[in-house]
């Protein structure tokens, strides 16, 4: 079986910053809120909602989304793909998680990322910083979900014997995510049982990534199966396979404007934080992109997921034409995900 999700980007209108009304940006919310409304009756597993700032999209505060939407839905899965770490106070996330595990009733996915070099250079925070956060953060997180007092001496935070408050979390162990590009990213996600989502990259790439988090869980003793392992793909689907194309072309081109490098990183760092070595670019291959009428989009993901053995697929849906997304995301509930959770991953 295949577990579908929703990844929630939360696109932002092409319009000139200097034009966009509090309507427009309402408008945004408005629409978003309606469509994850329809996801329960769909079939979707859940949404990750990400984390982006300064223009990316409409999505700084990912939980505040997923609190917005807890107490209009009852089985949806909820979290981040992934919380910026470097971006915040280790406490403050343990304790915002703690309130969502309730504010869900136990629904909640921890994801966590390191952020994007175009992001952090903007507030004068270097790759290297980033990273030190991020692993320290990390740390810190995985000792408050076994206790919720904790103490820890690392670089960047000091303290002893402080009290996480609000407890208790409802999930006796929350899932764990933590969005990956290397393989030694994966590794160290198979030691902290944390569940891994990859994106961007070949399917070839993935099973490499993939593999070096299950030969990890298999030195240690741990479950590495498909449960443990999540793609993220864009996918435009539509009765007409090539007005789908058209779509996924658009999609693309969006995606490029987004990424594109900023001067002040592209000289001296991948990126992406994890990527295998500082400079090395960014990748973004046809794989990312699936196209085509339900069964054509069905298709595309199974044979994905088997390939490198990822049991859970993160849809972004309809990002690049607002008015189709609607379609995209009834088409792809009722006629692509009964096929996904028919699928035999192994």
């Amino acid at each position: 079986m295949i577990k579908p999700w929703i990844f929630e980007f939360m696109q932002v209108p092409d319009l000139d910053p200097a034009v966009r009304s509090p309507a427009t940006v309402s408008a945004v919310f408005d629409e978003g809120f309606r469509t994850w409304l329809q996801l329960e009756r769909l079939g979707f597993e859940g949404i990750f909602f990400s984390e982006h700032h300064f223009g990316l999209s409409y999505s700084p505060s990912p939980n505040l989304l997923l609190a917005s939407i807890a107490r209009h839905t009852t089985r949806l899965r909820l979290g981040t793909m992934g919380m910026v770490a470097p971006f915040y106070e280790p406490w403050r996330i343990v304790e915002e998680l703690i309130m969502l595990d309730h504010l869900t009733n136990g629904r909640l996915e921890i994801g966590m990322a390191a952020g994007v070099p175009q992001e952090l250079v903007r507030i004068g925070l270097s790759g290297d910083e980033a990273r030190e956060r991020f692993n320290e953060i990390l740390e810190i997180l995985d000792a408050a979900l076994l206790n919720p007092v904790i103490n820890h001496k690392g670089k960047h935070w000091q303290f002893e014997n402080l009290t996480l408050m609000p407890n208790a979390f409802v999930q006796p162990s929350p899932p764990k995510w933590t969005t990956v590009v290397s393989t030694a990213s994966a590794r160290k996600s198979a030691q902290r049982r944390s569940k891994i989502c990859s994106g961007f990259e070949s399917v070839g790439r993935f099973t490499e990534i993939f593999d070096a988090y299950r030969d990890e869980a298999a030195r240690l003793g741990v479950s590495a199966g498909p449960d443990q392992l999540g793609i993220r793909r864009h996918v435009s689907v539509s009765r007409n396979s090539a007005e789908a194309r058209v779509e996924a072309e658009s999609a693309k081109a969006a995606t490029m404007k987004v990424i594109a490098a900023d001067p002040r990183v592209a000289s001296r760092e991948s990126a992406l934080l994890d990527a295998p070595k500082a400079g090395s670019g960014f990748s973004l291959h046809a794989d990312e992109f699936i196209a085509g009428s339900p069964d054509e989009v069905a298709e595309q993901i199974v044979d994905q997921c088997r390939r490198c053995g990822a049991g859970h697929f993160l849809a972004m849906l309809g990002r690049s034409l607002a008015d189709r997304r609607d379609e995209n995301v009834i088409l792809f509930g009722e006629e692509v995900i009964p096929k996904l959770r028919r699928a035999n991953i192994g």
